[in-house]
């Protein structure tokens, strides 16, 4: 078939013949871009160049996800950067065709879910972040600019710098696999030049009393009843949240006043001792979920099995409180800072908490106006 102006109207319109495979619908406007149909109904574009003296086929994407015009833009893009010898190739041109969304769908989530117990982190930061903004991307095509613009737009919106950080951090490790496995040239990384934003690690938020009681009171409103107790342990207890939603019964010794965390952050067994109100709290929960119907603590009532997210939940709770800046993670804070400010030492703090390192556990400890006031006080009469 000869060349043609692609249009919208177009691209509805072609079948592919039974007496052949697939159809190629060759654009008039942009050499080499063509509109794939195949025998199933589905059509893509696609774009042939030359690489290294060999034809390579690019797949730009489905027909469904792009118009033709945005095809035309993909296409350019793709030989602009070839002609400027700025794409970069692994073992197999082929792979250029794959995109930074297929490639982390694909390739990395499988290989990280085979030894990264916080893969569904990675999941979505890939979901919500790379994929909208770089996902129709090739995999060998993107360029330090490319990442400029996604950070600053990040900026835009507004997220914090960790926030940032753990994308680039994300993007950069995935280039590193993606030189390892043959899919791009194993020194090409556009994120090299790349440093991460600045922390300001000082700033820590977490509760008074006052607060968390008003925070409590908002998270009971919410529908899902779990959450209630799910917050009330987080607080009672400093555990991360992901050791919360996971804990089970028999993780419980009653009689000890001893929850054994059997996997930590650190992969080390964690014993955390529990208050009388953390006891509390799972007697409530055991009243109406206990061991007999479910296996986890907190389990989804529907299910059975550890919420898999609560944001919902929370975000809506502590908005009402008045509490937008409080991240679940502050809860942990929180109980540092009680305790802290319950005259306990930071080496008590360190072990509750699990800390390997004291100066972990120094950023938790906020003494409170009160303290500091009475310390001063100390301070003899020398006039």
């Amino acid at each position: 078939m000869g060349r043609i102006q692609i249009t919208k109207e177009l691209v509805e319109s072609y079948v592919c013949p039974e007496w052949q495979a697939h159809l190629e619908v060759f654009d008039s406007e942009i050499h080499g871009l063509y509109l794939d149909v195949l025998k199933s109904g589905r059509k893509s574009y696609r774009v042939r160049c030359h690489v290294h003296g060999k034809t390579s086929v690019v797949t730009l994407g489905s027909s469904v996800d792009l118009t033709p015009e945005r095809a035309r833009l993909l296409a350019a893009e793709v030989l602009g950067k070839i002609k400027l010898k700025k794409t970069h190739f692994g073992k197999n041109d082929v792979a250029f065709g794959q995109t930074i969304e297929a490639f982390f769908k694909d390739n990395y989530l499988p290989y990280v879910k085979s030894y990264k117990r916080s893969w569904d982190t990675d999941e979505s930061m890939i979901r919500n972040h790379l994929v909208p903004n770089l996902g129709h991307l090739y995999l060998a095509s993107l360029m330090p600019s490319d990442v400029a613009i996604f950070v600053e737009k990040m900026k835009k919106e507004q997220y914090a710098p960790g926030t940032i950080n753990r994308a680039l951090v994300l993007l950069r490790y995935g280039y590193v696999l993606a030189g390892r496995w043959g899919l791009v040239s194993a020194e090409f990384n556009p994120l090299k030049l790349f440093k991460n934003l600045a922390l300001d690690n000082k700033i820590e938020h977490f509760l008074t009393s006052e607060k968390a009681n008003a925070l409590l009171f908002e998270v009971k409103k919410c529908n899902n009843e779990m959450l209630y107790w799910i917050v009330s342990f987080l607080l009672y207890t400093g555990a991360r949240k992901r050791e919360v939603l996971d804990a089970k019964w028999d993780q419980i010794d009653f009689d000890q006043r001893s929850w054994r965390i059997p996997k930590t952050k650190s992969g080390k067994v964690r014993h955390v001792p529990l208050s009388e109100h953390a006891l509390q709290t799972l007697a409530s929960v055991r009243k109406i979920y206990g061991p007999m119907h479910f296996e986890y603590i907190f389990a989804n009532p529907k299910t059975g099995l550890p919420f898999v997210s609560i944001f919902a939940g929370w975000n809506a709770a502590r908005k009402r409180a008045g509490l937008l800046t409080i991240r679940i993670h502050d809860l942990r804070h929180s109980f540092a800072s009680f305790l802290v400010n319950a005259g306990r030492s930071l080496y008590e703090v360190q072990e509750i908490l699990g800390h390997s390192d004291m100066r972990t556990t120094t950023r938790y400890a906020h003494l409170s106006r009160e303290r500091l006031l009475e310390a001063v006080e100390c301070i003899p009469n020398v006039s």
